[in-house]
């Protein structure tokens, strides 16, 4: 499975990273995962909502098996983070394409918020970060308090350390819920999901 995990200016670093570590471990344990960093458009540097920067791994172009979305800054309302996106309406296209040719779309935190603008949760069920569900239901959304969020090609999760859950589950379903619970074991984590 490619993983793309899009990164744009202010995301959140945990919501990244830590779905990241999840499949890369998945990966080294034999499962069929690759996860890399990408971004829209060529950058040499990202920088997260708390100052962290990550040199991406690629553009990214065609469409892969499952793009990751995560949130971050929606609520501050500042020039990066998902309102940003949201109001650029660039991501949001994209993401709703992506999901045209193929691809699952998977969100953590407030980058559900950017699958909504996108139109990709109307009418389905999904969960966000809890200060951001109001702006959520918004939408044409079913808004659930659940951490994840699996409606078959569109996947979101709650608050920041539910992209832990949301890897995991992914694992589970994808490859198999043995090597979830061994990657789970792996990073010390007890799931939820």
């Amino acid at each position: 499975m490619d993983v793309a995990i899009l990164l744009y200016e202010g995301f959140d670093e945990l919501d990244a990273v830590a779905p990241y570590e999840v499949f890369r471990t998945a990966g080294e344990f034999g499962g069929d995962i690759d996860a890399t960093m990408r971004t829209l458009v060529p950058a040499e540097r990202v920088t997260a909502s708390h100052g962290l920067t990550v040199e991406p791994d690629d553009v990214l172009l065609g469409v892969p098996d499952l793009v990751l979305v995560p949130g971050g800054g929606w609520n501050d309302r500042g020039e990066a983070g998902t309102r940003a996106e949201v109001e650029d309406g660039t991501l949001p296209e994209r993401l709703h394409t992506l999901h045209d040719g193929g691809a699952e779309i998977a969100s953590v935190c407030t980058g559900a918020m950017l699958l909504a603008e996108a139109g990709l949760l109307d009418g389905r069920p999904a969960t966000t970060h809890e200060s951001a569900k109001a702006d959520l239901a918004e939408y044409d959304v079913d808004v659930r308090d659940d951490r994840v969020v699996d409606d078959g090609t569109i996947l979101t999760a709650g608050g920041v350390t539910s992209g832990i859950d949301l890897a995991l589950h992914l694992v589970e379903r994808e490859c198999s819920p043995g090597l979830a619970e061994k990657v789970a074991d792996e990073i010390e984590y007890e799931s939820g999901y």
